[in-house]
């Protein structure tokens, strides 16, 4: 699978990460924040449910759910 991945940056020099599937734009619920491009077409296997570079668990389950992922909220 490859997906798209963007950040925008939080407090305290962090970033939240959204992943999108290639090619689909951002979901309108997510337009509201400056999302600056991080990654195109990153590839990760299908299976995968996780991306610990980007701090995203539960990926297949979000993407299922909402069609993009994101970061959990601290």
């Amino acid at each position: 699978m490859r997906l798209d991945i963007y950040r925008r940056a939080e407090s305290d020099g962090k970033f939240s990460y959204l992943a999108v599937p290639e090619a689909r734009n951002i979901p309108e619920e997510a337009t509201n924040t400056d999302w600056e491009v991080e990654a195109r077409a990153f590839e990760i296997d299908d299976n995968a449910d996780q991306l610990p570079d980007y701090e995203i668990d539960n990926l297949t389950g979000q993407l299922a759910e909402k069609g993009y992922a994101m970061t959990a909220l601290h």
